[in-house]
């Protein structure tokens, strides 16, 4: 039975993959009584008069929303919400076992960019988070800043910035292991949508002075006529010289190559027109740009992919769970650069220097300190930048962050 039919099976055993379970007994009269008619009263008397107690009173404080229209899902394209649900599904599932947070999947039935914002804002009583999922570009890019202007609560798309923490992670690790620096190194990212333009604006934003930004137009630049709002803001802070030119000739020359393209872009003479001790992170799912063993063949000093079969896996798996955690624990309102930038840190500084290899510069989905560091770190910046409620020791966070992980494990 190969891996597609497996999939089918156990989704078909388990009617899913998520179900709903108490957290208190409710084996006699008096459990009645305190979960639900008369003593439930009670708590919601509390919070009619301080709704901030119901983070603390109710589910809510440890639960979010993975919200999708199933315009852009997996490597699967515009499949429709009931299509979109076992992904949604699966994710919520990703969000419990790597950072036991309670996430519910929420699958609309609209494209509309409008009814999205004002169905996912009207949530917001019962939720701590957003996870925004699988929406098309570059409606995507509206809806998140809509619904971050209009919401008291974190919502970040995990397309765009979980993907982006995850590849600029990985790069880093790449660069301590070669011996060279963000801000000198040149940095080429292929694919210019959702997820490009993120790993883009997190480079800069994390101090990366050399990057070109490629799509099917070639390198984008400042002027460049026919670009998306995001994309003509990441041209004026990237591609400084005004290269213009397709992907392999912006290539030549570079120390770093990622993609968020399409499979197959990235050729043997691409990378072997890179500077030595080149580094090459393809992330096209489910087929990436070159394969692993296809670039380190062609001479990439490291390579990394998003497929669990090679070294160097790039998942998301290892960021969104681990900044929820931090920013929900704090009570964050939001997920602000400076939280991406303390995840990024958090992620690459997890492999010692000394066991840095060519085959190990990220750490592994399943490491058990990926997601307490992560959390951690998202709170300490949380706090840092006023965008918490709550003041909680980050070090305190980081092991219960532990435990909690090791108890649904």
């Amino acid at each position: 039975m190969d891996i597609g039919e497996a999939a089918l099976k156990l989704h078909r055993d388990n009617q899913g993959k998520l179900a709903v379970t108490s957290k208190v007994p409710l084996s006699s009269r008096h459990d009645l009584s305190l979960a639900y008619t008369p003593g439930v009263a009670k708590p919601c008397m509390e919070i009619k008069a301080n709704k901030e107690l119901s983070f603390e009173l109710t589910c809510r404080g440890n639960m979010i929303a993975v919200v999708s229209d199933g315009t852009r899902v997996l490597g699967l394209g515009d499949i429709g919400p009931e299509a979109a649900l076992p992904v949604m599904e699966g994710k919520s599932v990703l969000f419990k076992m790597f950072g036991d947070i309670d996430a519910v999947p929420i699958c609309l039935d609209t494209k509309d960019p409008d009814k999205i914002i004002e169905t996912v804002k009207l949530l917001q009583p019962t939720f701590a988070g957003i996870n925004l999922e699988d929406l098309s570009s570059p409606k995507c890019y509206d809806i998140e800043d809509a619904l971050k202007e209009q919401m008291d609560i974190p919502v970040f798309h995990d397309d765009q910035h979980g993907t982006a923490i995850a590849a600029v992670s990985a790069l880093m690790g790449a660069l301590r292991f070669v011996k060279k620096e963000l801000a000198t190194a040149k940095i080429v990212v292929n694919g210019a949508g959702a997820a490009g333009t993120a790993i883009g604006r997190l480079l800069v934003n994390a101090g990366a002075k050399n990057v070109f930004m490629v799509d099917v137009r070639g390198a984008l630049y400042k002027g460049m006529t026919g670009l998306n709002r995001v994309q003509t803001e990441l041209a004026k802070v990237t591609n400084l010289t005004k290269l213009e030119g397709n992907l392999e000739f912006v290539s030549k020359h570079a120390d770093a190559l990622i993609g968020v393209s399409a499979p197959g872009a990235f050729t043997k003479d691409i990378i072997q027109s890179m500077n030595p001790d080149s580094i090459v992170i393809a992330m096209a799912n489910p087929i990436p740009e070159i394969s692993y063993e296809e670039a380190r063949a062609a001479g990439a000093r490291v390579a990394g992919t998003g497929r669990s079969d090679a070294p160097n896996q790039v998942n998301n798996v290892t960021v969104f769970p681990g900044v929820f955690r931090g920013a929900i624990d704090v009570r964050a309102r939001q997920i602000n650069e400076a939280m991406k930038i303390a995840a990024v840190k958090a992620i690459s500084s997890l492999i010692p220097e000394n066991e840095l290899r060519e085959d190990y510069i990220v750490p592994d989905p399943f490491d058990p300190r990926v997601a307490p560091a992560v959390a951690a770190a998202v709170a300490k910046a949380a706090m840092e930048t006023g965008v918490a409620r709550i003041k909680v020791d980050p070090e305190e966070i980081r092991k219960r962050t532990a435990e909690r992980i090791k108890r649904n494990r």
